[in-house]
């Protein structure tokens, strides 16, 4: 029973998720390697227990990421855009919101942090889909949004500069 309780909390989420939701998650991680079936369905079972928990979302297109489900990672990175933008008040339109630079502090929260965080993601995901124009949109816009790069955009701008190069 021990090296099961130690499987269970082998993965820091937020402190702010609730126990159950946390219990689910730590499920879908210790399946993750194993069942990825079951994985997938202790973290669909936790967003569904709790759509508000940010963490939730970034299990999941971490998840589906990983395993090559770009295509679904990419529908959670914006789902999870979708709440962060709902729970901070602002909209869940990047573009829209870029046009905002300056009218609103994306470190006021963790909420703004977590939607720069997703939107990095969001880029990543649409660069391994090989959607490159929308890619660097993305990273365009997180350079207006985090100019103190917070969110460690940067690694993914080298990132998408490098392939670019490549492509050359």
């Amino acid at each position: 029973m021990a090296a099961v309780s130690f499987l269970e909390e082998r993965v820091l989420f937020s402190p702010d998720v609730p126990e159950a939701v946390n219990k689910l998650l730590q499920s879908a991680v210790a399946a993750s390697h194993a069942d990825k079936p079951l994985a997938e369905k202790f973290f669909q079972q936790a967003q569904a227990l709790d759509g508000t928990c940010l963490q939730t979302y970034f299990a999941l297109y971490k998840f589906y990421f990983y395993q090559g489900r770009l295509q679904e990672a990419e529908r959670e990175a914006r789902a999870a855009l979708a709440e962060a933008a709902r729970q901070g008040g602002f909209t869940a339109d990047y573009r829209l919101l870029s046009q905002e630079t300056g009218k609103r502090d994306m470190y006021a929260s963790d909420v703004h942090l977590f939607y720069l965080y997703s939107l990095k993601a969001l880029a990543f995901i649409n660069l391994r889909r090989q959607q490159d124009e929308e890619a660097q949109l993305i990273l365009s816009i997180i350079r207006g949004l985090d100019p103190e790069d917070r969110s460690g955009a940067s690694v993914i701008m080298d990132l998408a500069s490098a392939m670019l190069e490549d492509a050359a």
